[in-house]
């Protein structure tokens, strides 16, 4: 397996890119990763998805990238508007790039939480869609269980505060006020249910199981639970479960 680093340099952005690959005049099609909160495109779970999935499918590229303000992207401040453009700049680049339609998107958490967004406010670029503890309700996953109580205090009065995992986000009142109206919960996804699975730890401690559960149930979206998962699938034979029913979903 081949790892490139690569720019995206499209809409006044310039979005960090990871891409992993057999042979590059092979690739037929690609699976485009989203990263969780204060992730990466460095980040270990996809790593270890395109190191299952390559070994299988040789004629398959995967394809990882920071969202704003996230890894080493450059953007000082963190908008819905610049993570749709970032969707939009990575899903158009990979359809030219291997002169395909056959895309396919697996996301986590917050990463989940903005491919869900995208795809009911524009036209799915993805044939199918695979989502692993995705964070439908991210204004509380972001407001109650990873920001602290200080951090919310500091952030009523009006001072941006940093939060996150892997790298410290700089979120302001008016970021956690955009995710408060862009409540994806609220939204009809029937139409598009055939399309997307889901897949939740029983013991997520981030993303309540439950919200995850519900919003599947209410858009008759295929859901999966993983027994005994935690919100990362730190142990290596969750994850590879998780894996193996996302490659059959996908039908690659």
């Amino acid at each position: 397996m081949k790892e490139k680093y690569f720019n995206i340099n499209e809409y006044g952005s310039s979005i960090r890119c990871k891409m992993y690959l057999n042979d590059i005049k092979s690739v037929k099609r690609a699976v485009i990763c989203g990263h969780g909160f204060g992730g990466h495109k460095d980040n270990k779970a996809a790593e270890r998805f395109a190191d299952y999935i390559l070994k299988k499918h040789k004629d398959t590229a995967v394809i990882t990238f920071n969202a704003p303000c996230h890894g080493d992207d450059v953007k000082k401040k963190l908008t819905l508007d610049d993570c749709d453009t970032y969707i939009k700049a990575v899903t158009e680049y990979s359809a030219k790039q291997f002169r395909t339609d056959e895309l396919y998107g697996y996301a986590t958490s917050f990463g989940g939480y903005l491919f869900l967004r995208y795809i009911s406010d524009n036209a799915s670029p993805f044939k199918k869609l695979a989502l692993r503890c995705p964070a439908v309700n991210m204004y509380d996953v972001l407001s109650q269980r990873i920001m602290s109580p200080a951090e919310q205090k500091a952030l009523s009065r009006n001072k941006p505060i940093l939060v996150g995992f892997d790298r410290k986000i700089k979120v302001t009142q008016a970021f956690l006020d955009e995710l408060k109206a862009a409540d994806i919960t609220q939204r009809d996804f029937t139409r598009l249910a055939d399309d997307i699975l889901i897949l939740h730890g029983t013991k997520d401690e981030v993303v309540p199981f439950d919200s995850s559960k519900a919003f599947a149930e209410k858009n008759s979206i295929r859901f999966i639970p993983v027994e005994n998962a935690d919100h990362r699938f730190k142990n290596p034979l969750t994850m590879d479960a998780a894996i193996k029913e996302i490659e059959e979903f996908f039908g690659i």
